[in-house]
């Protein structure tokens, strides 16, 4: 053999050897899983499994049958390397081979891991398995949760191949709340959204263990207890003591330079932290007025901070500074609201205090961070600012018209730009207060659907988030059903409206031609309506064009007021509101009257008798 053939082979023999040790290592380059050939696998979940995570294996377990038509079998011990959905970080997940630690986990952080014949869901307890779940659901079955009663279960095509995978998830909001009623009448549906203020139930995760920073100083040294031994410890205002009122919230503030006065809500707040100890937060805030004390010496410190949250700031430190001898891992809260909303020129929140601002005043028409927008700039100049100075900010968010809740509110698309601005100024949580006293708001099951899940992954466009939900919950009505939601909002933008969150028709812009317009969209999208479930859907989602069209007799009192071509052409529009409102559960026209309210006004001003009920079919 010649020297050139001597060299050929032993090249071949270096290749060869090379190959028999890489086919090793290319074999074990990891696969992904097949959806829709789960046959012989099972569910383990761990026999110490927590409630939410024996119930997150129960969510999984109905949906995935739902979605492939084959049950798997729920175990807790395994006897194989392969074939199984994990759920929770049990012993049996933890010695696999997609095995993984959780115990450094946040209570809401989780993982997924796709590989190998193996599929492994777990988290942070106590909700971290269970929205590992939802997630895993969501994103690789295409699953969506769209209302109490409607959940999209795409069935899976012939093969849905995923991964390799391995993907953590750490919410950016520790606290999230869409508050629309139909999230308390369903905790179970609020769970699957991600909701995590609603309920207290175990196997649903529980609640954030972060509070609601609120109205609180009515509670903690009522005038009613204190006023009339003790005028002093209530707002002065022109050299008068608001010590004598009718109501705390609305009426009087406590004179927060009264040493009595820290001592009296010092003492309440730890009462209240001794009955709960595991607290992470309670609140010591301002009442819901702007009578605040204006004493010389409230005034003085209030002047020198160029705003009244001087005293209040001052006050908060205070309680926070005793409380923390006792309670050093609780954080006592205030709002930055209306006249406080400003932060102090020189005084700082100390390192347990947390500032939960308030947008009460902001226009909801236009995006929070518009520099167009003349009531939106000085907002985002205090977020700023307290930014600065405080590491722990929540938001009290406003989504919905309060005076009107079934009225169209043309700020549904403005709804992601303002979560996203939050999250990017550090905001821990975020309260985006709704209607949350009644079902059945303008539109609140589409901007349930959209906050909730903004509020989880801020990430995700909410355009696409809305026509999602318009597409799944409408079917063949949804084109006239979006041509609708677009309606008041681009004639909001051409009249270059600016309202917050307390408005009339006229003042969002909803003209007769919207009016119009609207009425004939829905009576489209029933006639497109392929089932009677549509046909509810659209029928629920008309109330607010009906609202709209009942506004030129909305606001009268007199039946002097009602002109008889008025009357003849609104009773039955006045009637048809009712009966969705009944058909519907309605409770509530805004946050202070109820639809018995104002079906009574209705039949004073139509002059009906005191018997009639607007709201019954046979009135038609």
């Amino acid at each position: 053999m010649n020297e050139k053939a001597k060299h050929w082979l032993g090249a071949v023999a270096v290749m060869a050897s090379l190959l028999c040790v890489f086919a090793p290592l290319r074999a074990a380059e990891p696969s992904g899983v097949d959806l829709n050939a789960l046959e012989g696998w099972d569910i383990v979940v761990d026999g110490d499994a927590s409630p939410s995570e024996v119930y997150a294996a129960g969510e999984f377990s109905r949906l995935m049958e739902a979605a492939t038509g084959r049950p798997l079998p729920t175990v807790q011990q395994v006897d194989r390397p392969d074939r199984h959905v994990f759920i929770g970080a049990g012993m049996a997940m933890r010695s696999s081979a997609v095995g993984f630690e959780t115990g450094t986990f946040e209570p809401e952080d989780l993982r997924i891991i796709v590989r190998d014949g193996n599929i492994a869901i777990a988290g942070g307890r106590p909700r971290g398995t269970l929205y590992g779940v939802y997630s895993f659901l969501e994103d690789y079955l295409g699953v969506r949760f769209l209302t109490f009663d409607h959940t999209h279960v795409p069935k899976l095509a012939q093969s849905r191949n995923v991964g390799p995978v391995d993907h953590f998830y750490h919410p950016p909001l520790s606290f999230r709340w869409s508050y629309y009623g139909e999230n308390f009448a369903h905790p179970e549906f609020a769970t699957r959204l991600r909701v995590n203020t609603i309920t207290s139930d175990a196997q649903l995760g529980g609640k954030t263990g972060r509070n609601l920073i609120s109205h609180s100083f009515g509670k903690q040294i009522p005038s009613a207890k204190y006023g009339k031994d003790h005028p002093e410890y209530f707002a002065e205002r022109d050299g008068k003591r608001l010590s004598h009122v009718e109501d705390d919230w609305r009426d009087t503030e406590p004179c927060l330079t009264n040493p009595a006065v820290l001592d009296i809500v010092t003492a309440d707040v730890l009462a209240d932290l001794r009955a709960n100890p595991g607290a992470e937060n309670i609140s010591v805030s301002q009442n819901d007025n702007n009578k605040y004390c204006e004493c010389p010496q409230c005034k003085a410190l209030d002047e020198r901070e160029g705003t009244p949250m001087g005293s209040l700031l001052t006050f908060v430190n205070a309680v926070a500074d005793r409380t923390a001898q006792e309670f050093p891992n609780t954080k006592i809260g205030t709002l930055s609201y209306w006249y406080t909303r400003r932060p102090p020129q020189t005084i700082k929140p100390h390192a347990n205090v947390q500032i939960q601002l308030c947008s009460i005043e902001c226009c909801m028409m236009h995006a929070i961070d518009d520099p167009n927008c003349p009531l939106n700039v000085q907002f985002c100049e205090d977020m700023k600012n307290w930014g600065r100075i405080c590491d722990d900010i929540a938001i009290w968010n406003y989504n919905t018209n309060f005076r009107n809740y079934q009225l169209p509110c043309p700020n549904l698309y403005v709804i992601e730009p303002n979560v996203r601005y939050f999250v990017a100024n550090q905001a821990k949580g975020i309260f985006m207060q709704a209607a949350g006293n009644t079902t059945g708001a303008e539109f609140s099951d589409l901007r349930n659907y959209v906050i909730s899940n903004l509020l989880w992954d801020p990430t995700r466009s909410g355009d696409e988030l809305i026509d999602e939900f318009i597409a799944l919950h409408y079917g063949k009505a949804a084109r006239p059903i979006k041509r609708y939601v677009e309606l008041p909002h681009e004639n909001a933008k051409a009249r270059d409206v600016h309202k917050n969150c307390f408005g009339t028709a006229q003042d969002y812009a909803i003209e007769d031609a919207v009016v119009q317009a609207g009425l004939e969209h829905f009576a489209e999208a029933m006639r497109l309506a392929e089932s009677d479930a549509v046909r509810q859907r659209v029928e629920k989602a008309s109330i607010c064009a009906v609202r709209a069209a009942i506004e030129p007799c909305w606001d009268l009192k007199e039946p002097a007021d009602l002109s008889p071509e008025l009357k003849e052409r609104m009773l039955p529009l006045v009637r048809q509101f009712f009966v969705l409102c009944r058909k519907y559960g309605v409770s509530h026209v805004r946050e202070t009257a109820t639809v018995e309210d104002k079906q009574q006004e209705f039949i004073v001003l139509f002059g009906l008798p005191e018997s009639e009920d607007l709201g019954m079919l046979s009135s038609r």
